[in-house]
């Protein structure tokens, strides 16, 4: 060993590659920006011709499906392939209350849902989104595997009131919309439970390294 350092003997010096950040048009967030523009689409065809056309219903169930199975995608390949952006994590949760929110309330305007079950949904997932606010700088709030399977219960619910349905259908989806309800209650106070216990623990930290710095600059 001479000592010499290898740029100085004009070797070649080893450096870590550069993270190179995910651009604005990767395929999650072109998926996210496709479920943001059948948003309108779903809209303009449940409400086609006073929405009692059942053909056109069952093309609004068509952008609806696509709508929820890119919600799944979407975030499973920006976290598999490193593709989470800014854009990305506000377009995200946009677009998915965005499409829920839409066929919540116009279904309520047709009469097909009553409006408490959509202010029930509604107020949850946007009391929900700003308490993740709330909370931030003490932590995120993970989803729960509860949440997850509300979140399956409301799309199949919905998905099958957007559909003209009769009989034991008809008498199923109103099942499924009362336990996606039951759901979004229960899951819902266990988030808000969650916030109290990260914001509490959060607040205890932050009194204890209050505490402690005030403790070393006594002893100073």
């Amino acid at each position: 060993m001479s000592g010499v350092p290898a740029s100085a003997a004009g070797g070649r010096t080893c450096t870590a590659p550069a993270v190179r950040q995910a651009g604005l048009w990767n395929i999650a967030n072109v998926l996210t920006m496709l479920r943001l523009l059948l948003v309108p689409a779903f809209v303009v065809l449940l409400m086609h011709d006073g929405g009692t056309d059942p053909a056109w219903r069952a093309f609004a169930w068509a952008a609806f499906a696509v709508a929820m199975i890119t919600d799944v995608f979407d975030g499973h390949l920006a976290r598999t392939y490193n593709l989470v952006t800014d854009f990305g994590k506000i377009a995200d949760p946009i677009a998915d209350k965005a499409i829920m929110g839409a066929a919540l309330i116009c279904l309520s305007v047709l009469g097909d849902l009553p409006w408490w079950v959509t202010g029930v949904i509604l107020f949850r997932e946007l009391g929900i989104t700003l308490m993740r606010f709330w909370v931030i700088k003490h932590g995120v709030i993970p989803a729960s595997r509860g949440g997850k399977i509300k979140t399956l219960a409301q799309g199949t619910a919905v998905g099958m009131y957007v559909l003209v349905l009769t009989g034991p259908l008809a008498t199923f989806r109103w099942w499924m919309m009362a336990a996606a309800v039951v759901l979004t209650v229960v899951t819902g106070l266990d988030y808000v439970r969650q916030a109290v216990v990260m914001r509490r623990a959060g607040l205890a930290r932050e009194r204890a390294e209050r505490a402690e710095e005030t403790g070393r600059e006594a002893a100073r």
